[in-house]
C-alpha cells in the first residue's frame, strides 16, 4: 500500500512538474515574443522606409533590406541594457538600464547633438535639469506592447510627448496664433543633425557607415495634422545615383524660448522656396557647407545639394549627378502652398 502511495505521489509530482514546466515555457515564450515585436528588437522602421514598396531607396539599390549589414543592428536581448555585475556575478538591473550612456551608445545621432550643444554652451533644457531618456520614454515604448509597429512614427508607437508634462502653456501671442496648427517641436527644437551623403556602396561592401554630419538647420513638414520639426538625409548609390529623404524628427536639442517670428516668416529661405529652388549644400575650400535656419519642405521645389563619392577614405565631388529621387518618409508630408504663402508674410513679434 505504501509503495502504491509513493508511486501515486511521484506520478502527481511528475504531472505537476510537466504542467507547470509547460506553463512556464509558454509564459516565457510569450515574454520573448512581447519583446521580439518591439521596435528596439525589430528596427522595423528602417526596413519599412527602405522598402521600394513604400518609396524607399531600395528603388535604386536593388538590394533587399534583409541583405544589408544594418539589418542586424538591433537589441537582441534584455542583456544589452540590463546586464551588470554584482559581486563578480552577472545580474540584471533596472538601475543600469536608466543610465543615459546605455541609450546613446546606439542612438549616436543624439550623442552628436549633445556634443554640438555642449560645445556651443546651449544645452538642451531637459538635460540641463538632469533628466534622463527614461523620464519621458516609457517601458512600453522600450520593451514593446506586443504590437509590431511599422515605425516609431506610427500612431500608437510612442508615448513621449511634450503635453505629458507641459499640460498648460503660457498664453503668448505665438501660442494663440499657432494653437492646434504647429507642434511644439517646430518652434522649440534648436537644430537637427543630418546624415549627409551616406555612401551606400561602402555600407554594402565594408559594413561601415560613412556620412558627413551637418547641423544648424531645422526643416518643417506636416505630421499628424500639424507642422513639426523635420530632417533630411541624402544617399549616394552605385557611384553617382542620388537619393533625398525628408522626414519628421524630434531632436533632443530643446530650448525654453521658441523661435522668433522673423526666424520663420518672410525669410530669404522662404523666398527661394517660393521661387521653386533652394540650395541646401555646397563646397567651400573642399568642405561641405550647409544652409542654416528654418527650411520649409514643399512639394515641387528643387532642393539642390552637392554630392560626393567615397573612395579610399576621400570624398570626391560627383560632376553633374542625376536628379535625386525624393522620398517623404516617417508619415511626413510636405507643407502646402497655402502654408508656404503664410510663411512668406513678414512678421515681427510684439
Amino acid at each position: 500500500m505504501k509503495k502504491l502511495l509513493v508511486i501515486v505521489l511521484m506520478l502527481l509530482s511528475f504531472i505537476t512538474f510537466v504542467f507547470y514546466g509547460m506553463s512556464y515555457s509558454v509564459e516565457g515564450k510569450g515574454e520573448d515574443s512581447f519583446f521580439h515585436s518591439s521596435l528596439h528588437y525589430t528596427t522595423r522602421g528602417m526596413a519599412y522606409w527602405y522598402d521600394k514598396a513604400n518609396g524607399g531607396i531600395e528603388i535604386i539599390t536593388g538590394i533587399p533590406y534583409s541583405k544589408l549589414p544594418c539589418y542586424h543592428c538591433h537589441v537582441s536581448s534584455c542583456d544589452k541594457c540590463h546586464q551588470t555585475k554584482l559581486n563578480d556575478k552577472l545580474a540584471y538591473s533596472t538601475k543600469v538600464a536608466r543610465n543615459q550612456e546605455i541609450c546613446i551608445e546606439c542612438h549616436q545621432r543624439e550623442a552628436l547633438v549633445q556634443k554640438i550643444d555642449k560645445a556651443a554652451h546651449q544645452e538642451d533644457v531637459h538635460l540641463a535639469k538632469g533628466m534622463q531618456c527614461i523620464d519621458c520614454h516609457t517601458q512600453r515604448e522600450i520593451h514593446g506592447d506586443g504590437t509590431e509597429y511599422k515605425s516609431m512614427k506610427q500612431s500608437g508607437a510612442m508615448d513621449a510627448k511634450c503635453e505629458n508634462c507641459h499640460k498648460s502653456i503660457t498664453p503668448s501671442v505665438s501660442h494663440k496664433i499657432h494653437q492646434e496648427k504647429l507642434d511644439c517641436k517646430s518652434c522649440h527644437v534648436r537644430h537637427v543633425v543630418s546624415c549627409y551623403n551616406c555612401h551606400f556602396d561602402t555600407l554594402v561592401k565594408e559594413g561601415k557607415k560613412v556620412a558627413i554630419p551637418l547641423s544648424g538647420w531645422v526643416f518643417l513638414m506636416n505630421y499628424n495634422g500639424k507642422v513639426t520639426s523635420a530632417n533630411m538625409q541624402t544617399f549616394v548609390v552605385q557611384g553617382n545615383k542620388t537619393f533625398l529623404v525628408f522626414a519628421p524628427q524630434y531632436s533632443h536639442s530643446i530650448k525654453k524660448e521658441g523661435k522668433k517670428c522673423e526666424e520663420c516668416h518672410g525669410t530669404e529661405i522662404v523666398g527661394k522656396v517660393q521661387e521653386g529652388a533652394l540650395r541646401l549644400t555646397w563646397l567651400e575650400n573642399g568642405n561641405v557647407k550647409n544652409l542654416t535656419g528654418v527650411i520649409p519642405v514643399v512639394n515641387g521645389v528643387t532642393y539642390d545639394a552637392v554630392y560626393q563619392n567615397y573612395k579610399e577614405g576621400k570624398w570626391i565631388p560627383i560632376e553633374n549627378p542625376p536628379s535625386s529621387l525624393l522620398h517623404y518618409a516617417a508619415f511626413g508630408e510636405p507643407l502646402t502652398k497655402e502654408q508656404l504663402k503664410k510663411l512668406s508674410t513678414p512678421m515681427r513679434k510684439k
